[in-house]
């Protein structure tokens, strides 16, 4: 594309920078008093477990190119030094607004009945020996004090674990030794909060922190000697892992050894209290080798207890979303037979407003049906108890062909996914544990069925993981087929994976990383040539992230040939919106609501003949190109309208939606139209489907 003049900034926002402005639309919903008190709780511990996933990943990488001498700028205009000393600003302005938004929330708990005590000796006698019962009998057993001294060098302190530092002296005062270092690790095994039986004064439920309790009792731990000083601290490391999968004899073995690496990563940063004792602090700086500290005020470390926190609290409804119960998919209300339905159309379900469970349906009815001969999924991650891998457990030890692949390289989920691949091939599945040098993220399973002389496919495509924990959280498209062409496709797309197969001539899919992009390059040229034709022409794309550059300039081309764009972007977005020539006639808006916005659904309007898209993919430089995605197309009308309906209900939400400003501030959408917030709206119906 031709390039303009820009009189001060880049075109393109930074990617890491845009991460924080969205982590910053999560902490304006905890502050947001439309939302019930325990669900700003909830948002605000979602806040910090962001943050702490972005140090340990997108900001350790920035760290590793600075230590690697590398001063190339990215595509916004920053070099690593530059986005560095920027991330540290944001996100330690950040951390400031989330403990003030703490100490309001604390207050309005205390409101509600529900006070979170951080001092022991605030609690009345009954009270005190209900916590020294339990600090006897649960805590005192599973504590480890770990002496540092010249028999005793300085233990592994894990990432993102909760430690206590403490001080001793000899309790006769004559020893005139520098003070003892003890280290203690906060058992992340017991609640981070212990819930008293008896209430305060004023009637309210009491809370009591776990390292306070500790902090009272340390004399328990020590005897002959007394603790002059207590300070908590933990360490974010690097948690990115560094495999070779090209030399690794066996994946899983080689993930398996980068998992228990990952404890020993970089440290990237070190959160301390407020008042941090200079003699500990020099022993932590020297042994952790590093310099950047966060001194944390306003409340305890690591505010992302507060999700348990919440949950514990089962008396206070009233201060929580109401709860939905998701609607049964209607085409498949009052049936015992799903395939009969799925051969005679098409089906969508769109999670979490309509049920999971017809997925878990689906599947069984698989396992069950003796004319099934192969089942075929893709794992990326799945919940803890997974109704869907013991389904397929059983169809392997009925003789069924099962194969599944398992990606183990899903960021935090490795050791989870190495856990379910042992199982499933033990049971006799089949397991792949897909490319090297490449993720599998797409969202498929393949159900063949004999049927009379022939066999028949089935197909569930989606947006979202095969989980079913997070499919009652995050917004979700899945489809249901037994299209032939589709089915075709998807035998195809497993055995590339699982096998040796030539490049396949796809018929209906797009399957990164050689197809995806030039199929959606060329839809959005399509688009182009209707503009210059003077036809209407127009795009609406939803997904989670915007990060390809290459993405970006054609939809930079797209709006400077006319096409009217709209994204629906809820977390990254590097495009600009709004300047002149380039992106006149993009509009970007971000929704953060009480569900993770989640699905990938790209509108094409092709002259009226719109085109409509489900995918697993990110307009993200690593899905296109560092990860096997699919992006399946919707041939039923009606669904297609289905789809446009849903798009609009998005963009015409006025009360959780922000607009992106071309200087990369977003901000509340304000109009004159009625109030409406899509994702409550969504709720209101009660089947999605017209």
């Amino acid at each position: 594309m031709d390039k303009h003049v820009f009189s001060a900034s880049s075109p393109y926002i930074n990617r890491d920078l845009s991460w924080i402005e969205f982590n910053y639309r999560v902490l304006e919903e905890a502050n947001e008093d439309m939302n019930p008190l325990l669900e700003r709780v909830k948002f605000l511990a979602i806040a910090s477990n962001n943050l702490d996933e972005f140090m340990s990943v997108r900001v350790a990488e920035t760290i590793d190119r600075m230590n690697a001498g590398i001063d190339k700028e990215d595509f916004s205009g920053l070099n690593p030094f530059e986005l560095y000393e920027q991330l540290m600003v944001r996100s330690s302005q950040m951390l400031r607004e989330m403990y003030e938004t703490y100490q309001g929330l604390m207050s309005e708990l205390s409101d509600q009945g529900m006070t979170l005590i951080t001092d022991y000796d605030h609690l009345d006698k009954e009270q005190q020996q209900e916590v020294d019962h339990y600090y006897r009998e649960i805590i005192f057993p599973v504590l480890t004090p770990m002496a540092v001294d010249q028999s005793r060098p300085f233990p592994l302190i894990h990432s993102l674990e909760l430690y206590i530092s403490v001080l001793l002296q000899k309790a006769d005062g004559e020893d005139q030794h520098d003070p003892y270092f003890v280290l203690i690790q906060i058992p992340s095994i017991l609640p981070r909060f212990f819930p008293l039986s008896k209430r305060d004064k004023n009637g309210n439920t009491v809370f009591i922190l776990l390292e306070k309790i500790i902090e009272k009792h340390l004399d328990s731990l020590f005897g002959g000697y007394t603790p002059m000083c207590m300070h908590c601290f933990r360490i974010t490391r690097n948690a990115d892992l560094s495999l070779n999968e090209e030399e690794a004899d066996d994946l899983l073995d080689e993930i398996e050894k980068q998992l228990h690496s990952r404890r020993r990563g970089a440290p990237i940063r070190l959160e301390v209290e407020a008042g941090f004792h200079p003699y500990p602090m020099a022993i932590l700086k020297s042994e952790l080798e590093v310099d950047d500290i966060c001194y944390v005020k306003g409340g305890p470390l690591h505010l992302g207890f507060l999700m348990s926190f919440a949950s514990s609290i089962k008396d206070k409804q009233h201060l929580r979303y109401p709860a939905i119960k998701p609607a049964y998919p209607k085409e498949f209300l009052h049936v015992d037979d799903l395939f009969s339905v799925i051969r005679k159309r098409d089906v969508l379900v769109h999670h979490p407003y309509e049920s999971f469970d017809a997925v878990h349906d689906f599947i069984e009815q698989a396992v069950a049906d003796p004319d099934v001969l192969a089942i075929k999924m893709t794992m990326y991650r799945v919940s803890v108890h997974s109704a869907i891998v013991q389904a397929l457990v059983t169809a392997a030890q009925e003789g069924k062909q099962v194969t599944v692949i398992v990606e183990l390289k899903a960021r935090f989920d490795e050791a989870k996914n190495i856990q379910w691949a042992k199982v499933l091939e033990k049971a006799g599945c089949h397991v792949v544990y897909g490319l090297i040098g490449l993720k599998t993220h797409a969202k498929i399973m393949l159900v063949v069925r004999r049927e009379g002389d022939k066999l028949k496919r089935y197909v569930h495509v989606g947006t979202g993981n095969y989980n079913d924990s997070t499919a009652a959280l995050y917004t979700d498209i899945g489809l249901f087929t037994s299209n032939t062409i589709v089915g075709e496709d998807a035998s195809a797309l497993f055995n590339e994976v699982t096998g040796y197969s030539s490049l396949y001539d796809w018929k209906t899919f797009s399957v990164a990383p050689n197809d995806l992009k030039p199929k959606l390059i060329q839809l959005i040229e399509r688009e182009m040539e209707f503009a210059k034709q003077g036809k209407q022409a127009r795009i609406i794309v939803k997904m989670n992230s915007l990060s390809h550059k290459d993405m970006i300039d054609k939809l930079y081309e797209a709006s400077e040939a006319g096409v009217k764009i709209d994204l629906i972007i809820r977390g990254v977005c590097c495009l600009r919106p709004g300047l002149e020539k380039w992106s006149e006639n993009i509009n970007v808006i971000s929704i953060v609501d009480r569900f993770l916005e989640h699905s990938r659904v790209f509108y094409f309007h092709n002259d009226g003949n719109f085109d409509v898209y489900l995918s697993s993919a990110d307009w993200m430089t690593r899905n296109l190109t560092r990860r096997v995605e699919l992006m399946c197309p919707i041939y039923d009308p009606s669904l297609k309208v289905t789809f446009l309906n849903m798009l609009e209900l998005n963009l015409q939400d006025n009360v959780k939606a922000r607009k992106l400003l071309s200087s990369g501030k977003y901000v509340h959408i304000e109009n004159d139209l009625p109030k409406l917030r899509s994702q409550f709206e969504q709720i209101n119906i009660s089947t999605w489907k017209k």
